[in-house]
């Protein structure tokens, strides 16, 4: 049996702090943002989180906006 990966709603999920820019992608069924920054463990990553509606998209950005910045 595979294990199942949660699924990453919120960058909180993925960085602790962010850097100061970030991408959206928009795709045929959704939109994807891609943003770097850092874990809690000061490591660097990067987040790549998909939404299907351009609500949930909205409350990536604004989650975005609020976090520590790196």
């Amino acid at each position: 049996m595979a294990n199942k990966k949660s699924t990453v709603t919120k960058i909180s999920d993925k960085l602790a702090k962010v850097n100061d820019s970030f991408t959206v992608y928009m795709y045929d069924n959704g939109y994807m943002v891609e943003i770097g920054g850092r874990t809690e463990n000061e490591d660097w990553s990067t987040a790549k989180i998909l939404v299907n509606s351009i609500e949930d998209l909205t409350e990536l950005i604004k989650e975005a906006g609020e976090m520590e910045r790196e």
